[in-house]
């Protein structure tokens, strides 16, 4: 069993894992900390996870990195395909496309990732990421004006999404103790939501100065960093030997599923959110004809919900104190619907921008509470399995919105498509909140503590390197 005594920042104090910490109220010289730094501790999410665990350390630098990257195509295909097609439809068909293959894989995904090495299997996978993206700068040299080819690195690279993230989720929880899970998914979220405010605004100026090549080319470099993060990590075999990824493996996952009904609400109430409450497919064209401007505005627009997660992951250090996980999730739920509901309504950018922003600092809240009781919630041996149901759902739910999005404002108008879907989500999460109670009575620490007395967990490598 893992030693949850201690927290992520008394962990960074220790050099070997097993001495003592200080008190909280002595510094290493011996003072007591300043009301300045006693604050900052309050109020900022803590780092410690990433100074006690090196092995997490190397994962969270590679990912951050390489998602930089990944933002910049999830940006610039959207914009190329507009640029080809001056279609809203088209984008949304886009995640469509996307989203066949991950439906398809995205079960099997999580059966191989409790099947084998799940070091190995990301290694793997991340490889054929980075030959997709060979192939979006390829094509963007040889500059075809057709879609269809766009579609099939789409649907590729959705596929081995829907393979590589289930694996490199279930790895979290061997790294670092149950009890930090939040606070290591904060952290999580402060890594993705830099490379997705950061991502945008590099593909709309790399667009705009020199096509689409330069932001291909950006994305192809960075898988750099994300395979030689893998490189140093440890081996992951799975729990017990591991379980043959077949069809009966992940009927074990979903009769595994079926018994959880705070799992299922995790994954109800996000995609009310995203299928209801996700305009990006509308960006490009709500950029010119609601805002006035070109592809710089349509990359501020997709980073503006980044922009707000990533302040309020930062700020996230009252993560660590909440227990009712249930009700932060369907609160943040609201506020996304609602700022997405009034972002339909404005003309003005910097509003717009603010809206935004605001959607995504609730949205990054939602995401820190609902994988932290997934994870408590599922045995290592499942994890695997239940990851890729996550997957399906997290990167599905966006698709089915940008379908949702195009297809609304198709035929009535961008305008309507936003305002209602925001509404919508609104009154979907109340619905479900409504019904399931026990999901707004989660208690998160008898949850972990439930789940200690339930397997032993491997040990975070906790010497500093």
């Amino acid at each position: 069993m893992v030693s949850t005594g201690a927290t992520a920042g008394q962990a960074a104090g220790q050099t070997d894992g097993h001495s003592a910490p200080e008190p909280d109220h002595v510094t290493s010289r011996g003072r007591a900390p300043g009301l300045g730094r006693r604050i900052a501790a309050t109020v900022l999410t803590d780092i410690g996870p990433l100074r006690a665990y090196p092995a997490y350390r190397r994962m969270w630098a590679g990912e951050t990195v390489s998602a930089v990257g990944s933002m910049i195509t999830t940006t610039t295909v959207p914009l190329q395909v507009y640029d080809i097609t001056r279609s809203s439809f088209a984008v949304g068909l886009t995640g469509l496309v996307a989203l066949v293959p991950l439906v398809v894989f995205g079960m099997f995904g999580g059966a191989i990732s409790d099947a084998v090495d799940r070091r190995r299997l990301a290694l793997v996978t991340s490889s054929g990421l980075a030959a997709v993206s060979v192939g979006l700068f390829a094509l963007a040299l040889v500059d075809l004006h057709t879609i269809w080819p766009l579609f099939a690195l789409v649907a590729a690279q959705s596929a081995l999404i829907s393979v590589d993230q289930p694996a490199r989720r279930s790895m979290t929880p061997n790294l670092v103790p149950l009890r930090e899970l939040p606070v290591a998914t904060a952290l999580a979220q402060i890594g993705w939501n830099t490379a997705l405010t950061a991502g945008p605004l590099l593909a709309g100026v790399a667009v705009a100065a020199s096509g689409y090549t330069l932001a291909y080319g950006m994305d192809v470099v960075t898988f750099g960093a994300a395979l030689y993060a893998l490189a140093r990590l440890p081996s992951m075999p799975p729990t017990g030997g591991g379980t043959r990824a077949d069809i009966a493996s992940v009927l074990d996952g979903l009769r595994f599923l079926r018994g959880q009904p705070i799992v299922l609400m995790t994954f109800a109430i996000d995609i009310v959110a995203m299928v209801f409450g996700m305009p990006r497919a509308l960006f490009p064209e709500l950029a010119g004809t609601q805002f006035g401007g070109g592809t710089q505005t349509a990359g501020l627009l997709y980073a503006a919900v980044a922009a707000g997660a990533l302040a309020g992951a930062v700020v996230g250090g009252w993560f660590g104190r909440i227990r009712r996980h249930g009700l932060a999730v369907v609160i943040a739920v609201i506020i996304w619907g609602t700022s997405i509901a009034g972002f339909g309504l404005v003309h003005n950018l910097a509003a717009g921008v603010l809206l935004l922003a605001t959607a995504g600092a609730a949205d990054m809240v939602s995401a820190v509470f609902r994988n932290s009781m997934l994870n408590v919630a599922t045995p290592d041996a499942m994890r695997g399995r239940l990851q890729g149901v996550f997957i399906v759902v997290v990167a599905g739910g966006p698709r089915l919105g940008d379908l949702e999005a195009g297809t609304a404002a198709a035929l009535v108008s961008p305008m309507f498509s936003v305002v209602s879907g925001g509404l919508a989500c609104v009154a979907g999460a109340a619905l479900l909140a409504a019904a399931v109670p026990s999901f707004i009575r989660y208690d998160s620490q008898d949850a972990i503590t439930a789940a200690e007395s339930r397997e032993v967990v491997r040990e975070p490598d906790e010497r500093p390197h």
